[in-house]
């Protein structure tokens, strides 16, 4: 689940010279990753957990799926469009209709179908090299920023195995691993349910991924919004010091009733 990178933005100014927009970017990012790293660091100086390596089970399936009721996910399927901010670093409109999607950040809009799809920089197309190297930034970042959206839908994505783990105080855990799909595979999250009689909404997991050096550090899921589809999101996770939050979120069955008027991926699918 990492983020991504950007590329390129002319000079501007007397005589001085900005840096490309991919160096920014790239700086942005060196920086969130660091900051999250140290607290990642500051925790895990703390709690450094090895992977625990729990068996697949049919009661680890039932408990799944009473997470998925407690979030409501066929909502979720019913959801065709989604709206919403990560981080405070990019924006997204998804069409998941269409399997389409809007990336905005800083200067720079991309419009995405799969990994293939369009660039602008202040309204005009950016093409060539710099063009392939922002669409794969955008949708690794898409990748990263979705999951962190509804992670919640995705117990059953292929490559997945579930196990039970034990966890203090009654709590339930939820051993969830991906040996395929993302950009990441291999990644593990441990979640951890209220016990058993005070509902199946999570209430955090602990991480074992590949973009972090340590193990088991625990993000909270908090501040659920129901949506106008009936599902249920978390929009804000705190990791230590560090919060990344969930912003400008907002869904419904069609696009058209997400975003009124002209087809925003209209530049998309034109000439």
């Amino acid at each position: 689940m990492p983020p991504a990178q950007n590329p390129d933005a002319p000079p501007v100014g007397s005589g001085t010279r900005r840096r490309p927009l991919w160096q920014r970017l790239l700086a942005w990012l060196a920086l969130g990753i660091g900051l999250l790293v140290l607290a990642f660091g500051i925790a895990g100086a703390v709690a450094n957990e090895p992977r625990p390596h729990p068996l697949p089970s049919d009661e680890a399936d039932q408990l799944a799926h009473a997470l998925e009721r407690a979030v409501n996910v066929e909502a979720w399927e019913r959801t065709g469009a989604v709206r919403w901010s990560f981080a405070g670093k990019r924006s997204y409109l998804w069409d998941r209709s269409r399997s389409l999607v809007r990336v905005r950040s800083d200067d720079v809009e991309v419009q995405l179908r799969g990994t293939w799809g369009r660039v602008w920089r202040d309204g005009g197309e950016v093409r060539g090299r710099e063009r392939k190297t922002i669409l794969a930034a955008s949708w690794a970042a898409f990748i990263n920023d979705s999951f962190w959206l509804n992670p919640c839908a995705k117990l059953f994505d292929d490559g997945t195995t579930r196990a039970l783990t034990a966890l203090p105080g009654g709590a339930r855990g939820l051993f969830v691993s991906y040996a395929s799909g993302g950009v990441t595979p291999g990644d593990a999250y441990l979640w951890e349910l209220p016990p058993a009689g005070r509902g199946d909404t999570p209430r955090a997991w602990k991480l074992w991924v590949s973009a972090l050096p340590i193990g088991g550090v625990e993000v909270s899921f908090e501040r659920y919004v129901t949506i106008a589809t009936g599902a249920r999101i978390a929009t804000r996770h705190r990791i230590g010091p560090v919060t990344l939050a969930i912003n400008d979120l907002a869904g419904a069955a069609t696009l058209a009733q997400l975003e009124p008027g002209n087809d925003p991926f209209a530049r998309l699918l034109g000439p």
